[in-house]
């Protein structure tokens, strides 16, 4: 660490969100980390008096483990930038653009990087027919962690039946079939590529629940798949904007080769909990998780 490391850590966690108990345990992990690297710790959650508490305790670096809108879509990010405090993570652009598929998407497109086609369609729309040929997926466009997504099968016999929290206005996208990768950036480094096995769809409880999922690390996958989601995920790190800590997921068609690996979404504020996957690609590497948040806790800054 630096001659000149903060000594003060807020750490943001539970927050507003449809991912306020992933935030929860997240936060929980980061602030053990933190305390074991010898930082002082604070944690707030983030509420309608995040600004006041902010102002209360002064923290040298705001370490962000929200998750979801209105925590990691750039909101957050915008009042800490007005508080002039240092924080981990994204700026407010690359937040904002990451949280919305469809603008994440349209900067895919740009880089030259493959995706998945979709479409944003009212809930109405989505509920009285099929908007687009199944098999296909039906999700918010500005949520994370499998947060409300259906996925309709190719031998559904009509349109999904959504949930009445549903938004109004959602993503139809083109399924993707193959194998679940991904791939985290610290700074300007891919990690490794993991290989989530699930039974079924990877869900909420896939993601987040103890045995929900199998990781392999690294995926034992062919060589050119493996490099292409390195390169892949560090090229969607920097069109995007991103700053830090980023995650990339992906599609692998295994029977189409290169052809066959799609992105699916980048996540500025990938999970901390003890099943994340960032983390356990960081330890691959060689960095424990108390190196990895003082590596965060260096890096911040502000306009980032």
């Amino acid at each position: 660490m630096s001659s000149r490391t903060p000594k003060t850590i807020a750490v943001l966690l539970g927050g507003p969100s449809a991912e306020r108990e992933v935030s929860l345990s997240s936060g929980r992990e980061c602030i053990a980390a933190l305390t074991e690297a010898g930082y002082e710790v604070v944690a707030i959650d983030a509420g309608d008096d995040l600004v006041a508490r902010l102002q209360e305790v002064q923290p040298d670096v705001v370490f962000n483990a929200l998750h979801g809108r209105r925590c990691e879509d750039g909101v957050v990010q915008g009042v800490l930038e007005w508080l002039r405090l240092p924080y981990t993570h994204s700026g407010v652009m690359a937040s904002a653009l990451a949280m919305d598929k469809q603008k994440t998407k349209d900067i895919y497109r740009a880089a030259g990087l493959p995706f998945a086609q979709s479409v944003l369609a009212d809930k109405a729309e989505v509920t009285a027919g099929h908007v687009m040929p199944p098999p296909y997926v039906v999700k918010p466009f500005n949520e994370g962690s499998s947060v409300g997504v259906y996925l309709v099968h190719d031998v559904a016999n009509g349109p999904p039946k959504l949930a009445d929290d549903m938004p109004d206005r959602l993503m139809v996208e083109a399924f993707a079939p193959g194998r679940e990768l991904t791939t985290a950036v610290l700074g300007d480094r891919a990690l490794t590529v993991t290989d989530i096995i699930v039974d079924g769809w990877y869900d909420y409880d896939a993601k987040y629940g103890v045995g929900g999922s199998k990781h392999v690390v690294p995926a034992d996958i062919p060589a050119p798949i493996f490099d292409a989601c390195l390169d892949y995920a560090q090229r969607a790190h920097d069109a995007l904007g991103c700053r830090g800590l980023s995650r990339t997921d992906f599609r692998w068609d295994e029977a189409r080769g290169l052809d066959g690996l799609i992105l699916l979404e980048t996540n500025t504020q990938p999970g901390m909990t003890p099943t994340s996957l960032a983390p356990e690609q960081a330890a691959f590497c060689g960095i424990s998780f108390p190196e990895l948040m003082t590596w965060m806790v260096e890096d911040a800054s502000c306009d980032r």
